[in-house]
């Protein structure tokens, strides 16, 4: 029996497309030519040398969200002032979600001449190195947009049966990491909004737990620090890290109010799934404590307020975050 759209949509979906990623990257970006101020200097990527990584595409709790980190090393050719032809090579070392959206690093270039240095060359180089970075990073921030417009809709599962629209792709200008997440909600009819309002649900606790080779404040910083977030997450994420200041994680996906922080060692939360299979106006209490030994920190994830009937669920979401 098929689940409704719903609740398949709830689930992890995971799309590995690395050699689509490639093939657009090599499309995009040969030909991609700078010209100098003096006439006839030209600077042209001719090819793709070099490509190392993963290019995916998940779905988490009816969101798409684009996950890849690539290495793409590029050849150029190019006429300098002088008249003479130079080739060589730009490696980018990575082009990932978090250079390209989450802004967590700036991209690296590393430009080399292949057919000798020459005055006129490095000059083509220096030209190159200013007037080429913006144009490859337009190209970069339209790659999630494509990557979910072109395989959204293998991983939707759609309440209409002649649906054949994909997720809309987030503009090309937009620098935030909010670009990565589009809604695959069926379309429906406008509907009046009520403001949500707390409900009595029957609910259960439960309580996952996880042991890693790493420092508790370090973990602490992990799971509250919203720049680092969405290393884990692959989603924007907002998190002042307070007492009595909301939190939005999973772009949207999980929202709540933090209750109380003990760096490094408790967290208290208010926990409310934005979905249709989480009651409206329903919200759990996720209580993370973290106890350090002299190797490890084991981390516990305690949720209370689960609805009856989801614990398995909730289990398995608890585990893979």
């Amino acid at each position: 029996m098929a689940l409704p759209p719903s609740t398949a949509n709830w689930h992890w979906k995971n799309k590995n497309v690395t050699q689509w990623g490639r093939n657009w990257f090599t499309k995009e970006l040969e030909n991609l030519s700078v010209k100098g101020d003096k006439e006839g200097e030209e600077l042209i990527i001719t090819s793709i040398y070099e490509f190392e990584g993963d290019v995916e595409l998940g779905q988490r709790k009816s969101k798409l969200i684009t996950i890849y980190d690539c290495k793409v090393n590029l050849e150029w050719s190019g006429k300098a002032s002088d008249g003479s032809e130079v080739t060589g090579h730009l490696d980018i070392p990575e082009v990932s979600h978090e250079t390209t959206l989450d802004k967590s690093s700036d991209h690296q270039y590393f430009w080399s001449i292949t057919s000798g240095a020459s005055s006129a060359a490095e000059a083509l180089v220096a030209m190159a190195k200013t007037r080429a970075p913006p144009l490859l990073e337009e190209i970069f921030n339209r790659f999630p947009a494509a990557l979910i417009e072109i395989h959204g809709k293998d991983l939707t599962v759609s309440a209409d049966p002649s649906r054949s629209g994909t997720p809309a792709p987030a503009s090309a200008a937009s620098t935030t990491s909010a670009a990565t997440v589009a809604s695959a909600t069926p379309s429906v009819a406008p509907a009046v909004k009520k403001e949500a309002k707390k409900v009595s649900v029957n609910s259960a606790t439960v309580t996952v737990d996880a042991s890693f080779m790493a420092a508790a404040d370090d973990l602490f910083s992990l799971l509250t620090d919203e720049k680092r977030i969405p290393a884990w997450t692959r989603a924007p994420a907002q998190s002042a890290a307070k007492p009595d200041t909301d939190y939005s994680l999973f772009g949207g996906g999980v929202k709540g109010k933090y209750i109380s922080l003990d760096a490094p060692t408790k967290i208290v939360q208010t926990w409310a799934l934005q979905s249709p299979t989480w009651p409206s106006g329903h919200t759990g209490t996720l209580t993370t404590t973290l106890a350090q030994s002299s190797d490890s920190t084991k981390i516990t994830l305690s949720l209370a307020g689960v609805p009856l009937g989801m614990e398995d669920e909730i289990k398995k979401n608890l585990e893979g975050y």
